[in-house]
């Protein structure tokens, strides 16, 4: 398994992105919501939630710890 390394504002920016989504799909299964308003928010949520995932990602799997050489 390789190791990454995720620096803190890289760490907030994932877990952002994971928020927006999980609301954007929580309003859709809401019913306390106007319906007109609640499928604009959410569908906006949902879209930011996965279309910022997807360089988060890129960026998070480019980074590998260096090799680590173990003395014999």
């Amino acid at each position: 398994m390789a190791n990454r390394i995720v620096s803190i504002p890289e760490l907030g920016a994932i877990a952002g992105t994971r928020v927006a989504l999980g609301v954007g799909i929580g309003l859709l299964l809401a019913d306390h919501v106007k319906p007109e308003k609640k499928c604009a928010i959410a569908w906006t949520l949902v879209a930011v939630g996965i279309l910022s995932t997807i360089p988060l990602a890129a960026d998070v799997l480019s980074h590998r710890e260096p090799n680590q050489q173990k003395a014999p």
